[in-house]
């Protein structure tokens, strides 16, 4: 077992599926019930799941969305405007300016995956206070709500993944867990169950309050005027490709890179983990977020740092950044799971798709298949 791996504590009720306790659950309220783990300390089964079957709740109410027309006008002017970016981009621009876009693109993203996601969100690793003010710069410039909000909203999509209270419920189809949801009013789910979430470890980070508190000021500063004046000014870059490419198309790239974690990710790709829920293995995802794209892993086991099972940093560039801290001792108490664990849950739930404990063998019959899935035990 690697060093940092963690299994369940052994004091965890290792309830049956079946039990009397599952049949009390599937009682209660479906939108107060919870579907998802969050922390380890949310498992309540051996294989880090919740004891109850979740599927029934794992769906969206028939009502009319309430559109939000700002919103619309300004996601419409963000888009047209980075389509004119990206042409200027392969036009007009600068190389300069092109590799200055990447390089916010790259940060920014780290922001959100290295600090919002798998630091502040998630708790799956702890960083000191230098690492946190990097971090928290990062996701300024990639401006998409300050961590503590993106941290708490993505909380009760772990918790309560797939239901009304989830902010970017994936049953209501693609274009609402892409972009949809910013487009029309929170159900009342989200913001009820956003109240009701602990948060007091977000709280207790000043770093953290500190971005929030000073957001507005912050954020247009980091994510609009200095991306805008640095090619302007440094290298006499035009201010229309300034703002167009290093601003805009860089801003809204990202942003849709991002969106796809909440709807390719839990539409498209293997489920070797879980093959009951949604979200999904998703390569080309985990390459253009630096590995938030192996998410059937991250919804079944949320509190790894990796947000994959394998340590290696191919496609998981935020990994290694996070490992890269940690030599340097600024980032500590990286959380894994033990591989027995991760054993016992893709023998139990997968898809028979994981490349130890899958099937495995693409020369295999259907035939064969349907004989090694049913063989009868007690017949030998």
């Amino acid at each position: 077992m690697p060093p940092n791996a963690v299994g369940l504590p052994d004091t965890l009720s290792k309830v049956p599926v079946d039990s009397d306790l599952t049949k009390e659950t599937n009682m209660e309220d479906e939108s107060s019930k919870q579907t998802g783990v969050l922390f380890e300390g949310d498992v309540e089964t051996a294989d880090g799941a919740l004891a109850t079957d979740t599927f029934l709740f794992k769906k969206a109410e028939d009502r009319q969305l309430q559109w939000v027309w700002r919103n619309i006008l300004l996601f419409a002017y963000v888009h047209f405007a980075a389509l004119y970016g990206g042409y200027l981009m392969l036009a007009k621009a600068k190389y300069a300016t092109v590799l200055f876009s990447a390089a916010l693109y790259v940060v920014g993203m780290l922001g959100i995956t290295g600090g919002a996601h798998r630091l502040w969100a998630h708790r799956s690793y702890k960083a000191k206070w230098p690492m946190r003010l990097i971090l928290i710069i990062f996701n300024t410039i990639a401006f998409q709500d300050a961590a503590y909000h993106w941290a708490r909203d993505h909380r009760v999509h772990h918790k309560y993944s797939e239901t009304d209270a989830d902010p970017h419920n994936a049953t209501r189809g693609f274009f609402f867990s892409h972009v949809g949801w910013l487009l029309c009013k929170k159900h009342p789910d989200v913001v009820a169950k956003g109240k009701g979430l602990d948060l007091s470890d977000l709280r207790a980070d000043p770093i953290l309050m500190f971005q929030k508190k000073h957001y507005y000021v912050l954020m247009p500063l980091a994510c609009f005027i200095l991306p805008t004046v640095i090619p302007f000014y440094f290298w006499n870059e035009s201010l229309l490709c300034s703002w167009f490419v290093s601003t805009m198309f860089r801003w809204c790239f990202q942003l849709n890179m991002t969106w796809l974690v909440n709807s390719a990710a839990h539409k498209f790709g293997g489920r070797p983990y879980d093959q009951t829920i949604n979200p999904s293995q998703n390569a080309t995802v985990s390459a253009v977020t630096f590995g938030e794209g192996w998410h059937n892993y991250h919804h079944v086991f949320p509190w790894d740092y990796k947000t994959a099972e394998w340590g290696n940093y191919n496609l998981n560039m935020t990994t290694a950044f996070i490992d890269l801290f940690a030599k340097i001792g600024w980032a500590y108490d990286l959380k894994s799971v033990a591989p027995d664990t991760i054993e016992r849950r893709v023998k139990r739930t997968g898809d028979g798709t994981h490349e130890l404990w899958g099937w495995g063998d693409k020369d295999l019959t259907a035939e064969d298949a349907r004989d090694v899935l049913f063989v009868d035990k007690k017949s030998e």
